[in-house]
């Protein structure tokens, strides 16, 4: 499973750099999480400058995409140039997004009048959009799922997990990167989170 994890200038290290921590944890297995982006260089909300591995165009080709949120996101959706280089496929690709980034989903026509999930700031945007806004941390709708609340990447790296691998792969993911003393309980949230939109 090859995955993108979109990430533009302005995003949010959590969305990114988490989901990609816990999906990478299935390299022997074959899966690869990239962060992918439309220049060489972007830089967090944070201030921190990063690399990309893979350039954006590799989102079209990927088995699964993340689109991760950031602070310049409304900007990003009003570029058209920009918006045209993103080319998702939800019959052939998993593809999940979070707080923001769903924002661009919804741009990209890939939510219509479905159910989705975002962060407290992103939500008066997307009701602008038309979209559905409920309050959960993720829903899923066939291929598409979403997310709220820069934490939730953990619930989208599991639904990732569970449609491409298997339950026992999610769990261990998730209890992996769970703090200690918590791990059983940081799984069976996740799983039971996930589990009602993972068959």
């Amino acid at each position: 499973m090859q995955i993108a994890i979109l990430t533009f200038d302005g995003f949010n290290e959590l969305d990114s750099f988490v989901a990609s921590a816990i999906l990478n944890r299935m390299r022997a297995k074959g899966w690869q999480a990239h962060i992918t982006c439309p220049t060489e260089q972007v830089t967090s909300m944070n201030g921190v400058t990063i690399e990309r591995q893979m350039a954006l165009a590799f989102a079209a080709e990927a088995d699964a995409v993340i689109i991760g949120s950031g602070a310049k996101t409304r900007e990003i959706v009003e570029d058209a140039g920009l918006m045209a280089q993103i080319r998702l496929d939800p019959a052939r690709q998993l593809i999940g997004a979070q707080c923001s980034g769903t924002l661009i989903l919804a741009k990209l026509g890939l939510i219509g009048s479905l159910p989705a999930c975002t962060d407290l700031t992103t939500k008066p945007w997307m009701i602008a959009a038309g979209v559905d806004v409920i309050d959960a941390p993720f829903v899923a709708n066939g291929n598409v799922a979403t997310a709220g609340g820069c934490l939730s990447s953990q619930y989208l790296a599991a639904w990732m997990l569970m449609r491409g691998a298997s339950r026992a792969d999610a769990e261990a993911a998730i209890h992996y990167v769970a703090p200690v003393g918590q791990k059983a309980d940081y799984v069976d949230r996740a799983i039971a989170i996930v589990s009602p939109f993972a068959g």
